[in-house]
């Protein structure tokens, strides 16, 4: 039987994504997300965050990373990695969410509307068998849907 790794979460950026690249030009875009789990504590609900460090690899890190703002609803659909070092003669690990596809959900951070987020109306999809040089197509959806 094979191992299943599938993780999909839909949350909002904490932070602005950060795109770097490696010695070799590959393009590396880091970001985190929380997820408000609700639960019961008494007789009242409770809001409590998680927060998940995202990867996004190569050309989609590359064209997305101008709208991962903070604030923005995204929704991640990847598989978790542990990463594993020596930090002062410890052994260290952390989990991360390593995206294979994600989609902008409506608008939100700081800068809707402005030029830098306006393609935040609607969703827009970057799927891993989408050819890397065809754009995905703006649906042009209101974000004022009533439900």
């Amino acid at each position: 039987m094979a191992d299943i790794n599938h993780v999909v979460l839909v949350g909002r950026l904490t932070r602005d994504a950060e795109l770097k690249y490696t010695s070799s030009g590959q393009a590396i875009c880091k970001f985190a997300i929380a997820i408000n789990r609700r639960r019961k504590n008494g007789d009242n609900w409770e809001d409590e965050a998680h927060f998940f460090d995202i990867v996004l690899w190569g050309r989609q890190g590359e064209s997305l990373n101008q709208y991962l703002q903070k604030g923005k609803l995204v929704g991640i659909e990847g598989e978790l990695r542990q990463e594993r070092w020596q930090q002062d003669g410890q052994n260290r690990s952390k989990i991360e969410i390593v995206a294979n596809n994600i989609q902008l959900l409506g608008s939100g951070g700081p800068s809707s509307g402005s030029s830098r987020d306006s393609n935040s109306q609607g969703s827009t999809g970057f799927r891993p068998n989408n050819r890397e040089d065809n754009p995905p197509e703006d649906d042009n959806f209101s974000d004022d849907i009533p439900f």
